[in-house]
């Protein structure tokens, strides 16, 4: 009955049929901003790998692959069902989790739980825009008083926007992924001859780190990507509850997340291929983020600008996870005053640029994809097992999907927590600790992916195990048929 759905779920309205909008002016055109962040795209050539090259350790092809590998397994594995089910619902992801979660346990995840990371978003956005911002001003501007001080007030502005006016951002933002689109084409223009004359030996000559197999650094590549994209493939749902059909949620999945992906990725790769292939990074050397390449591609005083249009353009996504932050909190907890949920979360977001912690990308990037691929993996499997339609709410905590989750946070973070567990600070103030956690790590390849894969295997074992709870029924007024 529907009485017994919290009120969240119970007063949910979904987007009408006839406000729905073709997949290039809704998904496409979001995802598509989202994947031109420079945040994104300046470090996948890094991808965390260990060594001087990255990812292109093995030359520009392998890189090249494991990118294009990456935006499919993102399109496919963590965005195509919750989009599929926000747009035969018109509901959000709060509500579509709850089939995943349940009407209690969605409460915390993915609802609450996807306001939490949204402000470790955008902690690395105020750490990496406020970093070209005073590079304005100072050559050596990372992590310098000046780059703290405009982290923080980034931050702060951000959040604050994305509670109060948004909507005043939202209309320049339409226009704004255009400007890293732009200047990725320019920079891959100026560099074009050089690709083929690329050689990564350049890059490790002299470096003692070894170097990764072919197949090891196309996992890198595949996990810094996915591990991105594991939040936005989530909100899939969110973003797709405005789409009108099947064909839209294909199409805008198809462009937007694995066409951006594979367009910003490929072009961030071959720019610092051609740069060293065209002998123009001789004064970088060591160097393979795009954006700090640019000085000897275009010269200091055409960066700077650059520096600055990418940091106006990276504004409006802090703005919106702040937005999508502020919605959680006030849907999940809508007796606390936003301004306070909000402003904690700000202040944790002003704590981790403080520390340096989000200029981590790799790092950020690996433990948002444990924490959101088991959702993508069991919300998948639980679209697969309804038939591909929206299963409806569960009542209380589904065991299926928080087992799943669970267990599939431990395999993508297992590593992370491992070796943090292990350094000499931890080890020496908590020996015992530092030593369970070594005995329970397990070697894991390729963390965001196998945390989905985890996700969806399991949740499809306890749910064939009759581990869900019983499906309840949502009021009439919160159906849509698409």
């Amino acid at each position: 009955m529907a009485s017994n759905l919290p009120d969240y779920v119970a007063s949910a309205q979904p987007v009408p049929l006839a406000n729905r909008l073709p997949w290039y002016k809704s998904t496409a055109q979001t995802y598509a901003g989202i994947m031109l962040w420079f945040v994104f795209w300046q470090s996948v050539p890094a991808s965390g790998a260990p060594g001087p090259a990255g990812i292109l350790a093995h030359g520009l092809g392998t890189a090249l692959l494991g990118v294009v590998v990456a935006a499919l397994i993102c399109h496919f594995a963590s965005y195509l069902a919750p989009a599929l089910m926000g747009m035969k619902t018109g509901l959000p992801l709060a509500v579509v989790g709850t089939s995943t979660y349940g009407v209690q346990g969605g409460f915390l995840m993915p609802g609450f739980f996807m306001g939490v990371l949204q402000f470790g978003w955008l902690a690395v956005n105020a750490y990496f825009a406020s970093e070209l911002l005073a590079g304005f001003f100072l050559k050596n501007a990372t992590n310098t008083p000046l780059h703290m001080t405009i982290g923080v007030i980034w931050a702060v502005a951000a959040a604050f926007i994305g509670l109060k006016g948004i909507h005043y951002v939202a209309r320049v933002a339409t226009y704004l992924p255009l400007i890293p689109l732009v200047i990725l084409l320019i920079l891959a223009g100026r560099v074009l001859s050089g690709v083929g004359k690329f050689d990564p030996a350049v890059l490790l000559a002299g470096s003692s780190v070894a170097t990764p197999s072919t197949f090891e650094l196309m996992l890198f590549a595949i996990a810094n990507i996915v591990g991105f994209f594991a939040t936005a493939g989530a909100a899939g749902a969110d973003i797709a509850s405005s789409n009108r059909d099947r064909r839209d949620v294909q199409l805008g999945g198809l462009f937007g997340v694995a066409g951006s992906t594979i367009l910003t990725g490929c072009l961030a790769l071959v720019i610092v291929a051609g740069a060293y292939g065209a002998g123009l990074a001789g004064g970088e050397a060591g160097t393979i983020d795009p954006t700090k390449l640019m000085n000897v591609i275009v010269g200091e005083q055409v960066t700077k600008v650059f520096w600055l249009l990418l940091a106006i353009a990276a504004f409006p996504p802090a703005c919106f996870s702040s937005l999508i932050a502020a919605n959680s909190f006030k849907n999940t907890l809508p007796r606390v005053n936003p301004f306070i949920s909000c402003g904690i979360g700000t202040a944790a977001s002003v704590a981790l640029v403080l520390s340096g912690t989000a200029g981590d990308a790799a790092k950020m990037f690996g433990i948002i994809g444990a924490s959101f691929g088991p959702i993508c993996g069991a919300m998948t499997a639980d679209f697969l097992l309804a038939g591909c339609q929206w299963p409806g709410p569960r009542a209380g905590f589904n065991p299926a999907g928080w087992l799943s989750w669970i267990v599939g946070f431990y395999v993508g973070a297992i590593g992370m927590i491992d070796a943090a567990a292990q350094t000499p600070e931890f080890a020496e103030k908590f020996p015992q600790v530092a030593n369970f956690v070594s005995k329970v790590a397990i070697p894991v390849y390729c963390p965001p992916v196998a945390a989905i894969v985890v996700g969806f295997v399991l949740y499809l074992i306890l749910a064939k195990a009759g581990l869900l709870t019983r499906t309840l029924e949502m009021p009439q007024t919160a159906r849509a048929e698409a």
